[in-house]
């Protein structure tokens, strides 16, 4: 990254501005804009995400909010309430007590001498989400926004379900945010009344996964917004981006392809990260990007940034397969609108094991076909990573020769030329079941000559929601149906001499929950089909493309390692007890905020295990220890939350403790049982 300090406008830091919000809480906000505000007015931009911007979002902020803030504008982080010094309590995310508070603080910033009255919100993950939520609530002053790693649909394509099955993500997020929202307030800040906001929080608090998991359909909880519901109701432009090893690939498509304001897409190599900081590289001049779209939106420049491809995206090149790349080959290549003139859906019959030829046996619901069987061990999937991976620790998938072993397995034969996807394959499939609850993973892989298969995309579907997402129905065993699993979207080229793999299996633990019992799945292949989405050169792609400049941003704030960080992700097996355990370990060490003399300790401790293929053994732990330290000022929060599961129920233990120096000033437990509906 290019680190620039000499911008267009000299800046100012308010590093602990209140906004006061209706019901008396005070919000706490970090600000940045140009000295000359004071009498030229600028417009305001705002993130909005509740990880706290005093210390473990600073260095991050300090890479962009003063370089988009050197550009003419007034940067705003702010804190949920009930995080960082913000006042009052998080319990939940999205609320729309969350979302008003929003709305109140752009009207609080329009409002500001140093603002000229139009405003903005940009933002990557919760950040995203608030902005894209709150601009469907049409706040007055809002103009446009900029989001990254996000989506539209928190049911059917989040961290919690994806097609209709549980994710594992749903107890590592609730995990994460367990730990967060019981963190307190710096009394630097706050002063004395830090430890009363501290023990509110802990005293509000519960385990999150406790209200995922109350909700295991579509309902009203999840359709509270999800933008989906209604993209009518965004009116302002939308500047969107993600990346392909991130878990939100899909929502930047649907936005452009749904939505009909002024749009743009962007979508990466990356995994969960901003495009100026994108892991796997290459990174991009994302910050110049948001300055021109500011720009244009919210000062009325024109700048062009209309013009050109609604959507550029990174299309990857072949990889072998690894946990983690420093950096994904490929090309830019820009769609003129979506969907793309480009991209046709090519169905490819499934017979005989292999992916055919379009137009060979056409697949057809009445046609006999050899019925194909898999009932694949639990062992599948502990070579799939993370659902969004943060490319650290390695979370990528490795090679899927083994999880093949469990699965069954349609191919190609060699192509004999090159093959370019882009979007959402999605496979057909006529299958019966041996349970009225079972699951299928559709896996599409890039098999190299040598063997090595590299997982290209995946998909989940519980069998129960085949008819709608959200609504299940349980299958009656031995009855056929037919039903289609959309798998991730994707943009990836497959060479000459490579074979496309499709895998299906009926687990993928620990990526995702397995269902009650062991189902035996039957494939009837005349009725069963892969498409692809098939993409085809577009006029000028004979020349490399280079759309963007070198990331660009401030130079961060300074920091002092005062403990080594530790990563590891571990499998292992006990071949005498039939045990398995994926064991993941995300520490930060304790870094050091030179800035405000503050130390900060994070370690996340993830763990998975099962019983050779009993069904009902696997769990999940989550636990967290937070620690803040400066001079005689020592706090540390613990958390931990375990779930497990029999065939009806679900099993939730958790506890919180809070620690000033080595006494434990608070502890609670919750021991809970939620029942399985259609999971």
């Amino acid at each position: 990254m290019r680190l620039v300090s000499n911008l267009p406008c000299a800046t100012k830091e308010e590093e602990h501005i209140t906004i006061p919000m209706s019901d008396g809480v005070r919000l706490s906000a970090r600000i940045w804009r140009p000295t000359s505000s004071d009498v030229e007015p600028v417009p305001a931009v705002l993130e909005y995400i509740p990880y706290r911007k005093r210390d473990l979002t600073s260095v991050r902020d300090s890479i962009h909010h003063p370089y988009i803030a050197g550009h003419g504008y007034a940067c705003v982080r702010v804190d949920l309430r009930g995080t960082g010094e913000s006042e009052g309590v998080l319990t939940d995310e999205y609320l729309g007590r969350e979302q008003a508070d929003a709305e109140e603080i752009l009207a609080w910033l329009a409002e500001q001498p140093w603002c000229d009255g139009a405003t903005g919100m940009m933002g990557i993950s919760w950040g995203a989400f608030a902005a894209l939520q709150v601009a469907a609530r049409r706040p007055p002053s809002l103009r446009a926004i900029a989001i990254a790693s996000f989506t539209d649909d928190r049911y059917a394509d989040d961290m919690h379900y994806m097609g209709g099955a549980l994710l594992s993500d749903n107890l590592a997020e609730a995990g994460t945010m367990f730990a967060y929202a019981t963190c307190p307030p710096d009394p630097a800040v706050v002063g004395e009344r830090w430890r009363g906001m501290w023990h509110e929080r802990l005293e509000n608090a519960r385990p999150w996964v406790l209200e995922w998991l109350r909700h295991q359909r579509r309902d009203d909880y999840w359709r509270h917004a999800s933008v989906c519901e209604d993209y009518q109701s965004v009116r302002c432009p939308v500047l969107a981006s993600s990346g392909w090893a991130d878990g939100y690939s899909n929502a930047v498509t649907r936005l452009l392809g749904n939505l009909d304001v002024p749009r743009k897409g962007l979508i990466g190599p990356w995994s969960h990260k901003y495009p100026h900081l994108g892991e796997p590289g290459p990174a991009i001049g994302y910050l110049q990007e948001v300055v021109r779209w500011w720009d244009h939106w919210l000062k009325g420049v024109d700048n062009g940034v209309m013009d050109g491809p609604m959507l550029w995206t990174w299309m990857q090149d072949s990889v072998p397969p690894s946990t983690a790349y420093e950096e994904r080959p490929g090309r830019w290549i820009a769609e003129p609108r979506w969907p793309s003139p480009n991209v046709e859906p090519v169905v490819h019959p499934l017979t005989g094991y292999r992916i055919a030829d379009p137009g060979d046996t056409p697949p057809g619901q009445d046609a006999p076909g050899e019925p194909l069987t898999v009932q694949s061990p639990l062992s599948v999937g502990q070579f799939a990573g993370k659902w969004a991976s943060y490319n650290a620790p390695p979370d990528l998938p490795y090679d899927q020769r083994e999880e093949d072993g469990g699965s069954l397995v349609f191919q190609t034969d060699p192509l004999t030329e090159r093959v370019e996807i882009l979007g959402s394959p999605s496979v057909e499939l006529e299958l019966s079941a041996s349970e009225p609850v079972a699951m299928v993973a559709a896996r599409l892989s890039d098999v190299a000559p040598d063997g090595r298969a590299t997982r290209v995309t995946y998909g989940l579907l519980n069998i129960a929601h085949r008819e709608t997402i959200g609504d299940p129905e349980p299958l009656e065993p031995g009855r056929r149906y037919r039903a289609r699993v959309r798998l991730n979207g994707v943009a990836q080229a497959f060479p000459p001499g490579h074979r496309i793999r499709l895998s299906l299996s009926t687990s993928y633990w620990p990526l995702a929950w397995p269902p009650p019992r062991p189902a035996l799945l039957t494939v009837y292949e005349a009725g069963s089909a892969l498409t692809l989405p098939l993409r085809r050169a577009s006029a000028g792609e004979d020349q490399p493309q280079r759309p963007f400049g070198e990331p660009e941003g401030t130079p961060p704030s300074a920091t002092t390692p005062i403990s080594p960080r530790e990563e590891r992700w571990d499998v292992k097996r006990d071949l005498v007890g039939y045990g398995s355990e994926l064991e993941i370990v995300k520490d930060a060490g304790t870094l050091r905020f030179d800035d405000i003399g503050l130390d900060v300790g994070r370690r996340a401790y993830e763990r998975y295990t099962a019983v050779a293929d009993d069904f009902t053994s696997v769990g999940g732990e989550s636990t967290w220890t937070m620690r803040f330290h400066r001079d005689d000022w020592d706090v540390r929060v613990v958390t931990s939350t375990v779930l497990r599961s029999s065939e009806t129920e679900f099993f939730v233990d958790a506890t919180l403790d809070g620690y000033e120096g080595d006494r434990r000033v608070f502890s609670r437990t919750w021991n809970e049982t939620l029942p399985r509906d259609c999971l």
